[in-house]
C-alpha cells in the first residue's frame, strides 16, 4: 500500500476525533420542550357541514315571497267578486308557483294561511278575509247607517277598497249618500253616511263664528279645558251610553220561611175563658 495514502488516513482520524459530536436526537427533545403546547379541541364542536347563510337567507325569502304573492292573488280575487274557497293546490296553480318544495307546502297549511289576519280557513280551504263583511252597494250603505245610528262612526277608505268588489263603481253610484272627510294626524279618507234627516237650516252669522274658531290643532281634551275656562261647560254625555245593569232580587225560599204564630190581640176585650 502507499505510505502517502496511509499517512492521509491518519491524519484523517486525529482530526475526526478531535472534533466533538452533537447528538440531533437531543437537540429536537430540547426543541420540542420549549415549542408551547397547543390545547386539545373542544368535545362540542362539531365536525360536520358547515350551514350556508346565504342559502338559508334565499330558502326564507323564497318562502315569504310565496305567502305574499297568494295573499296578494286572494285580495284581487276578492276585488273581482270571487269568494269561493280553494284549497292549497289550486291557490298554487293560480299563481304559478306549483314548484313549492314539500316543507314550504306544509309551512303554508299549517302555519302560515292560517295564521295570517288576512286569510280565513273554511273547510280546509282559504279564503281571502275582509275587514268588513260586504258585497254590494246595499250592504255598504246599511253598514254606514248602522255606524251612524250607534254613534260609531265613519270607516277608513282604505277598509272599504279592501272589503267592497268594485268599491269604486259603488262609491261612485253612492256619491249622495256618503260624506268624505279627511283626517288631520294621517291624511287618511274617512266615509260616513250622508244622513239628511240631520240637516236643517244655520243662520249665517252662527256660520261665521263657528269657521272663526280655528280647533284644527287642539284635541278634545284641549278645547274641554277652554270651555271651562270660559265658563261653559262642555257635553261629557256624548256617545253610547252603557246600560246599566239591573240588579234582580234573589228569589224567596218560601220552606225556608217560618211564620211566627199570631195573637188576637185586638179581640181582648171579647174573648171569654170557660175555665170554671
Amino acid at each position: 500500500m502507499d505510505p502517502a495514502l496511509l499517512r492521509e488516513r491518519e491524519l484523517f482520524k486525529k482530526r475526526a476525533l478531535s472534533t466533538p459530536v452533537v447528538d440531533k436526537k437531543k437537540q429536537e427533545k430540547d426543541a420540542t420542550k420549549d415549542e408551547p403546547k397547543k390545547k386539545p379541541k373542544p368535545s362540542f364542536v362539531s365536525t360536520g357541514p358547515k350551514v350556508n347563510i346565504a342559502n338559508y337567507k334565499t330558502m326564507s325569502n323564497n318562502k315569504f315571497g310565496v305567502m305574499a304573492r297568494i295573499v296578494k292573488h286572494m285580495k284581487a280575487r276578492h276585488h273581482e267578486g270571487d269568494d269561493h274557497p280553494l284549497t292549497l293546490e289550486e291557490i298554487l296553480d293560480e299563481t304559478n308557483q306549483l314548484d313549492v318544495g314539500l316543507k314550504d307546502k306544509q309551512w303554508l297549511l299549517t302555519e302560515s294561511l292560517p295564521g295570517n289576519p288576512k286569510i280565513e280557513v273554511i273547510d280546509g280551504r282559504f279564503v281571502y278575509k275582509p275587514p268588513y263583511k260586504i258585497k254590494d252597494k246595499k250592504s255598504f250603505l246599511r253598514l254606514l247607517k248602522q255606524h251612524d245610528l250607534k254613534g260609531l262612526g265613519g270607516i277608513l277608505l282604505k277598509d272599504i277598497e279592501d272589503s267592497l268588489p268594485h268599491y269604486d263603481k259603488h262609491l261612485k253610484n253612492l256619491q249622495n249618500e256618503i260624506l268624505y272627510i279627511m283626517r288631520p294626524i294621517d291624511k287618511q279618507k274617512i266615509v260616513f253616511y250622508n244622513d239628511k234627516t240631520a240637516q236643517f237650516p244655520i243662520d249665517e252669522e252662527f256660520q261665521k263664528l263657528w269657521r272663526a274658531v280655528g280647533v284644527d290643532s287642539m284635541d278634545d281634551q284641549k278645547i274641554d279645558e277652554y270651555l271651562e275656562k270660559q265658563g261653559i261647560r262642555s257635553m261629557q254625555d256624548h256617545g253610547l251610553k252603557k246600560p246599566v245593569p239591573i240588579k234582580r232580587k234573589k228569589p224567596i225560599n218560601r220552606r225556608k220561611q217560618f211564620k211566627k204564630p199570631r195573637d188576637n190581640e185586638h179581640l181582648a176585650d171579647v174573648l171569654e175563658t170557660y175555665d170554671d
